[in-house]
């Protein structure tokens, strides 16, 4: 190890894996872990609180709630048909 920091910083390459599996060899932006072009660039990723990801909300806590009310209200339904036809049958 030398006295030069140069030389010590590019010893450092960014932390990124590559298609191959392999290390990238690009040395990292100033006080970051990557390179420019795997996410050290300033502004880089999603902002905070971002709901860009968001797709459809299918499993979100309210729409299971509702998915559950609509199904033991459709269970009740078909029991209460069921019924009814039982009772229309004994009629004629």
């Amino acid at each position: 190890m030398s006295n030069n920091p140069l030389q010590d910083k590019e010893k450092v390459k960014c932390s990124a894996k590559t298609r191959r599996g392999t290390f990238c060899q690009t040395s990292p932006v100033t006080g970051k872990k990557r390179c420019r072009m795997h996410g050290g660039a300033k502004g880089a990723g999603a902002p905070k609180g971002s709901k860009n990801a968001f797709k459809h909300g299918r499993y979100s806590r309210e729409f299971i709630e509702n998915r559950r009310a609509a199904t033991s209200r459709r269970r009740e339904w078909m029991a209460f048909f069921r019924e009814m036809g039982s009772e229309i049958r004994k009629t004629y």
